[in-house]
C-alpha cells in the first residue's frame, strides 16, 4: 500500500511538473492583418478574452485601412493571417501569391443595404415601386469592384431595375461613405455592420437586403487566409489560430454581452455597446466559420464578367476548409 500511495505521489508530481513546464513555454507570435467589420469580432475577442493564449499563440492585430494593403502584407511575410473580403484572396492568387483561404472569419448578414427612413423603404422590392413611379432618381453609395457593389447590381438583375435608373457613387473610403449617407447626400448605402446597425438606431435608417438574404445565409464578408508556406510547413500555427476564433465564437453566441465588453475595452469598432451588440444579435445565424463557396464562386464569375477580376482562379484553387470542417466537428 505504501508504495502504491508514493507512487501515486511521484506521478501526481510529474503531471503537475508537465504543466509548470507547458505553463512556462513562451507563446508564439503572429500577426493578423484585418479591417474593422462585424464579422472580425471573433478575431478581436479571441485576443482580448485569452482564447488565443489558451492555444499558445500571442497574437498581434495589425489594422489595415485598405484591403490591397491587408493582401500585399500577407503576400510579403509581414504578417501570418490576414481577413480581408472574400474577393482579395482571388486577386492575390491570380497575381501569382500563392494564398489559402482557410476559413470564413466568422458571422453572417454582416453586408447590409440601408436606405434614409423618410423614404419608407423595406425592401429591394420598395426601390422598383419608387424608381416605376417616376420620381428622382435615388443615389446609391458604394465601393466600385467590391461586394458592396455586387449585391446591388445582383438586386437590380433580380429586379429588372437598370443602372440608368439610379446613380450609383462610388468611394475609395468606408467612413466617406457613412457620412455622405449621414448628411442626406446619398439615399441608399451599401456598407456594413455595424456601421450600419448605428445608422438604423441613430439616424432611422432602414435595412433594405444584407448578403444573407441576397447570397445565402454563410455567404461571408470576409474569410481568413494565409500563405500556402505557412498552412504547409506550420499546420499547427493555423490549427492554433482557428481553434481561438472557435473559442470566441463560442462566447459570442452564448454570452454577446460579455463578447461587447471585450470589444469595447478593445476599442475596436468605436461604436456604442448598446449598437455593438444588436449588431451581432440580429445575425441571421450563429457564428460559425465554413462558408458557402458556390455563393462565393458565383460573385466572383460575375466580378470576372464585369471585367474586375481578371484571372481564372476558382475557390477550388484556393480553399482549404477541411481543418475548420474538423474543428466544428468537435
Amino acid at each position: 500500500m505504501r508504495q502504491l500511495f508514493w507512487g501515486a505521489v511521484f506521478a501526481i508530481t510529474l503531471a503537475a511538473g508537465s504543466v509548470a513546464q507547458a505553463a512556462d513555454k513562451p507563446l508564439i507570435k503572429v500577426k493578423a492583418g484585418h479591417l474593422v467589420a462585424v464579422d472580425m469580432a471573433p478575431l478581436f475577442v479571441a485576443k482580448e478574452s485569452g482564447c488565443f493564449t489558451q492555444q499558445g499563440l500571442d497574437v498581434e492585430t495589425v489594422f489595415f485601412a485598405n484591403p490591397g494593403d491587408n493582401n500585399a502584407a500577407l503576400a510579403g511575410g509581414a504578417i501570418d493571417f490576414s481577413t480581408n473580403p472574400f474577393t482579395l484572396p482571388f486577386f492575390a492568387a491570380n497575381s501569382g501569391v500563392p494564398i489559402r483561404v482557410v476559413a470564413a472569419a466568422g458571422g453572417w448578414g454582416a453586408i447590409e443595404v440601408v436606405a434614409q427612413g423618410k423614404l419608407g423603404f423595406k425592401s429591394m422590392d420598395d426601390v422598383k415601386a419608387y424608381i416605376k413611379a417616376g420620381k428622382p432618381k435615388l443615389k446609391f453609395a458604394t465601393l466600385q469592384g467590391d461586394t458592396l457593389e455586387l449585391i446591388l447590381k445582383r438586386e437590380f438583375s433580380r429586379l429588372g431595375i437598370s443602372e440608368q435608373d439610379v446613380e450609383l457613387v462610388y468611394f475609395n473610403d468606408l467612413l466617406a461613405m457613412v457620412e455622405s449617407f449621414r448628411t442626406g447626400q446619398v439615399e441608399v448605402l451599401s456598407h456594413i455592420k455595424p456601421y450600419t446597425t448605428d445608422l438604423v438606431i441613430n439616424r432611422g435608417a432602414t435595412v433594405i437586403t444584407t448578403n444573407a438574404k441576397t447570397y445565402s445565409v454563410t455567404t461571408p464578408n470576409t474569410v481568413v487566409s494565409v500563405l500556402d508556406k505557412t498552412l504547409r510547413d506550420r499546420p499547427q500555427i493555423v490549427e492554433a489560430y482557428l481553434k481561438g476564433l472557435v473559442c470566441a465564437a463560442a462566447i459570442i453566441n452564448k454570452q454577446p454581452e460579455k463578447a461587447v465588453a471585450y470589444l469595447s475595452a478593445g476599442n475596436y469598432f468605436r461604436v456604442a455597446s448598446n449598437v455593438l451588440l444588436a449588431s451581432i444579435t440580429a445575425a441571421p445565424a450563429p457564428i460559425s466559420f465554413v462558408p458557402d463557396t458556390v455563393a462565393i464562386q458565383s460573385v466572383v464569375t460575375e466580378l470576372t464578367k464585369l471585367g474586375y477580376i481578371k484571372g481564372t482562379t476558382t475557390t477550388n484553387d484556393i480553399f482549404r476548409l477541411d481543418m475548420i470542417k474538423s474543428l466544428e466537428q468537435q
